[in-house]
């Protein structure tokens, strides 16, 4: 019986937790409600749960305070999208409770999940019934009612996931657009996915992954490397140096890799080594970068070699937190070369990648946010999936940031027409920014991902989709879903469609299209853009 927790269960249930929702990752995502490829539920809150354990290993400390509050700042800095952005608000109520605890038992737990479905609740502007949400509260008020008499956390947690399955099974009633899917909330089943995972590590129970129709394929090993991230402000070891080594000599083994780890672990911190016999993969901080090179040499060639002073971007940086900020400026997000272009030439300050199956995180938007020096941000999400995401980074930005709420990038490219630098008046801006926007329509083409049936169209995997709002038409021919999808609309209320075309569409066979359209709405004007949007075959926008 488990009746205490202590700072290694504490860290084992989180490991857990993650371990058993990235193998579940899959699943979650194809839970998705309409059956186009944006299911990355699943991908955001891994997201979100990777960076939560990152920063949790990071603290590297035995007080359960310390490692409470590693997790909910990792889970806030890594939240993408409403569902991860959600479950960081739930995190942030656990992790407050147990700071607050004296000791870490099953009534703690539970206060912890009734504080942290609160949050969640709030963090939502307007919260729906037969989500994660639902989940989460109803949960939680049940795991105070057991509280008292279970106090063994194996039972405890045994309980609340029962609870939560029936509660999860329930929510297509609760969300009629679930019930006609065929699915659960996507984010609850995620939910209950971390949950299990922290069962799972108290119990003693392997973690399996749930079978999916398809396999997961393996990774590709990675020939680049991510962007480091520093705390410039305390740099004890000066030299961030990576590199690979290939052609390993053929005496090498896998004890001297190991032997270099811990070679390296002597030069400085931040020590990865990883890799075999055919490619290793090296990353450290260290005031020696010529010594570990001369350490790699000893077991093969270096390629890749990067060794980057610290010191000196430091000081980079706080030249450039010193130069004049500016009064306004613009942050666009979207995916595809096109969309980036457009927005650039419509003087967004910087545009930061993002969109359909890609959220990007609270931290993502922080960081690009404070990089363009300015008193006052707009922001453009261009995803209703992205919007509290801006949201929630206001309190963690050094600026006022204002976010119009686009709900895609037809919206955004108006509302960056209408944005002016030159204005003083923040809310007389935003107001002509947010009405900008209500005079435009979007019609999504894209393919549906799965058999269903929604919106009165029965759908089979491939089949070409028109969606506003709803799905408005389906057909097996872009060109034809297209003209379906405008002739829902009165031409004589038709001023401009502007044609976004994807990365899968050739210029020559959007050209074409717009010919057509030209001669369905003679007396409108038809414009043709390249968006590079990745899975949207077009992109309508009317006015």
């Amino acid at each position: 019986m488990i009746n205490l927790l202590d700072n290694a269960q504490i860290i084992k249930m989180f490991k857990g937790a993650y371990q058993n929702l990235m193998l579940n990752k899959d699943l979650v995502d194809s839970l998705n409600v309409f059956p186009v490829p944006d299911g990355d539920t699943g991908t955001n809150m891994g997201l979100t749960m990777t960076s939560t354990v990152k920063e949790m290993e990071a603290v590297n400390s035995e007080d359960v305070p310390t490692i409470m509050n590693a997790i909910a700042k990792g889970a806030l800095k890594g939240a993408r999208g409403n569902s991860g952005v959600i479950l960081s608000q739930i995190f942030k109520g656990i992790t407050q409770t147990f700071v607050e605890a004296k000791v870490y038992n099953t009534k703690t737990f539970a206060k912890g999940m009734v504080n942290g479905s609160a949050m969640a609740y709030n963090a939502v502007t307007q919260p729906k019934e037969g989500t994660i949400l639902t989940v989460i509260r109803m949960m939680s008020e049940y795991a105070i009612r057991i509280a008292v008499r279970t106090t063994d956390f194996e039972s405890f947690f045994k309980k609340i996931i029962d609870k939560g399955i029936e509660v999860l099974d329930d929510t297509p009633n609760m969300l009629e657009v679930l019930k006609k899917a065929g699915v659960v909330d996507s984010g609850g089943q995620g939910l209950i996915f971390i949950f299990i995972g922290m069962y799972n590590v108290l119990a003693g129970i392997e973690m399996k992954a749930v079978d999916l129709d398809s396999e997961t394929k393996e990774s590709e090993k990675v020939m680049a490397f991510d962007n480091d991230v520093h705390d410039l402000e305390n740099i004890k070891f000066t030299y961030c140096t990576e590199f690979f080594i290939l052609n390993i000599k053929k005496q090498t083994t896998m004890a001297d890799i190991d032997k270099l780890r811990d070679k390296l672990t002597l030069l400085g911190d931040c020590v990865l080594v990883i890799g075999d016999l055919e490619l290793i993969k090296v990353h450290l901080h260290t005031n020696q970068p010529n010594i570990a090179l001369g350490y790699a040499l000893e077991l093969g060639e270096l390629n890749l070699p990067k060794i980057e002073n610290m010191k000196e971007q430091n000081r980079q940086l706080k030249s450039k937190k010193k130069a004049e900020r500016k009064q306004m400026a613009l942050i666009s997000v979207c995916s595809g070369d096109g969309f980036r272009t457009v927005f650039e030439e419509l003087n967004a300050d910087a545009v930061l990648e993002g969109g359909q199956t890609m959220n990007p995180s609270v931290d993502d938007i922080v960081k690009i946010v404070n990089s363009v020096n300015a008193n006052n941000v707009f922001i453009l999400p261009n995803n209703k999936n992205i919007i509290l995401a801006c949201e929630q980074a206001k309190d963690l930005v050094g600026c006022n940031l204002v976010v119009i709420a686009t709900v895609n990038v037809a919206q955004g490219v108006a509302a960056a027409m209408n944005f002016n630098n030159e204005c003083t008046d923040v809310e007389q801006l935003k107001e002509a920014m947010d009405n900008s926007i209500k005079a435009i329509s979007c019609i999504q083409v894209t393919h549906a991902v799965r058999e269903t049936t929604i919106d009165g169209f029965s759908l089979k995997m491939g089949d070409i989709i028109a969606l506003e709002k709803n799905i408005i038409a389906k057909g097996d021919n872009v060109d034809n879903v297209v003209i379906d999808a405008l002739n829902t609309k009165d031409a004589e209320d038709v001023c401009v469609i502007t044609m976004f075309y994807g990365e899968d569409v050739k210029e020559a066979d959007a050209e074409k299209l717009q010919n057509r359209i030209m001669e369905l709405f003679p007396n409108s004007d038809v414009l043709l853009l390249y968006g590079g949007q990745p899975h949207y075959y077009y992109l309508l926008s009317i006015e």
